[in-house]
C-alpha cells in the first residue's frame, strides 16, 4: 500500500468517526467526539498495517481481533446504577465505529460511508420512536413494573419492618418481592430496608398504599419508592 492510499483510507476513517462522534457529543454521551474518532482511526490503522506488510489474509484476521478487542472498551462505558443499566447504546456505537474504521482502513471508503449513514440514521431516526414508546410506558398499566421501596427505621426494628413488607406485598396477588436487603445510613441507630418489588402490571396506587401502611409504624423515619427498569 502506497502512502497516498494509506492517508486517504485513514483520513476517511477520521472523517466518519468524527461524524458519528459529533452526534454522540451533542447528546452528552460518555464516548463522544474524540473517542469515536480514535476508535475509527485506530481500527483503520490496524487494518492498514496488514496491507502495508502485503499479507492478504491479515486484514480479516486483524478485523476479528478488533471485533473482540473493542468489547473491552465498550464494557468500560456500560454502567450499572442500581437496577438500571446505562451505556449500552454508547458501547454499541463504539462497536459500529470500529467496523466503519475497519472498512475504511481496508480500502472500502464507500462501504464505510454507508455504515456511517446507517449508524447516524439509527440514532437520529429511532430516537423519536423510542421516546414515544417510553412515554406510552409511563402511562400504560398493562406492563410489568419493578418498584424499589426504601424504608428508614430504627436499627433494632429492621427485622420487624422486613416482616411487615413481606406480609403486605405477599397479600397482593400480582406483586412479589424479588430482593430485600439492609443498608447503612448516616443516622446513628438507623438502618434502611430496601425491597425490590415486581408487579405483573403497573400499580402505583398499591405501592402508595403500601408506603402509607409502612409509615404508620412508630419506628419508621421515612419511606420512599421509585419505579426502576428491569
Amino acid at each position: 500500500m502506497d502512502l497516498i492510499p494509506f492517508i486517504l483510507n485513514v483520513g476517511a476513517a477520521l472523517l466518519m468517526g468524527v461524524a458519528i462522534g459529533l452526534e454522540r457529543q451533542f447528546r452528552q454521551h460518555p464516548a463522544g467526539l474524540r473517542t469515536n474518532a480514535l476508535v475509527c482511526v485506530g481500527a483503520a490503522l490496524f487494518v492498514s498495517l496488514s496491507q502495508l506488510m502485503d499479507d492478504r489474509d491479515s486484514p480479516t484476521r486483524i478485523a476479528s481481533y478488533i471485533v473482540s478487542g473493542i468489547g473491552f472498551l465498550g464494557g468500560g462505558v456500560i454502567l450499572r446504577d442500581g437496577m438500571n443499566v446505562k451505556g449500552m447504546n454508547t458501547a454499541a456505537t463504539l462497536w459500529c465505529s470500529a467496523a466503519v474504521g475497519t472498512l475504511a482502513g481496508a480500502g472500502f471508503p464507500a462501504h464505510a460511508l454507508v455504515g456511517t449513514t446507517v449508524v447516524l440514521g439509527l440514532h437520529l431516526g429511532l430516537r423519536p420512536v423510542a421516546r414515544r414508546i417510553d412515554t406510552r410506558l409511563k402511562t400504560a398499566v398493562d406492563v410489568e413494573t419493578l418498584y424499589q421501596m426504601r424504608v428508614v427505621c430504627q436499627e433494632s426494628q429492621e427485622g420487624v419492618i422486613r416482616t411487615v413488607l413481606l406480609r403486605h406485598v405477599n397479600s397482593l396477588p400480582k406483586m412479589t418481592i424479588q430482593k430485600i436487603s439492609t443498608q447503612e445510613v448516616e443516622q446513628d441507630g438507623r438502618a434502611a430496608v430496601v425491597a425490590d418489588i415486581f408487579s405483573v402490571e403497573r400499580d402505583d396506587r398499591a405501592i402508595q398504599d403500601l408506603m402509607s401502611r409502612i409509615n404508620i409504624d412508630p419506628s419508621v423515619t421515612s419511606v420512599s419508592w421509585e419505579k426502576v427498569t428491569n
